[in-house]
């Protein structure tokens, strides 16, 4: 028997160096809500934390359309965002938003397509 699976959605990775805001839980949590406002995404909930003293961020914002996660590390001047998203939604304008948003330094950007439309035969 053949399954066909369909394409999932767009999971983008982004690595951010340097930037503002690595420990600002509040400004991180507007970010990613403007993130998904900016893709068309709907936003059912969030939660984020924020580790004592100069400590990072961690987040995730879950969405219909699945979710956008982010972990800082300030130390490092590093941040680590998972953007993923499937239906309408547009993944790369969030990402366009994010960038305008924290001013990494620079950034390196893993676009990857979830799912596939070939056929696929089940293992037993």
């Amino acid at each position: 028997m053949t399954l066909k699976i369909a394409t999932s959605g767009i999971h983008i990775l982004v690595d951010y160096y340097g930037g503002q805001a690595l420990t600002d839980a509040a400004r991180i949590e507007g970010a990613l809500t403007g993130a998904a406002i900016a893709a068309g995404a709907t936003i059912l909930s969030a939660s984020f934390h924020k580790f004592g003293g100069h400590g990072g961020v961690t987040g995730v914002m879950l969405l219909a359309e699945s979710h956008i996660s982010i972990h800082t590390w300030p130390e490092q001047g590093y941040a680590a965002i998972d953007i993923f998203m499937c239906g309408d939604a547009r993944p790369d304008k969030a990402v366009a938003y994010l960038e305008n948003q924290l001013r990494p330094a620079r950034s390196t950007i893993t676009r990857i397509q979830r799912g596939s439309t070939e056929p696929v035969v089940p293992t037993v």
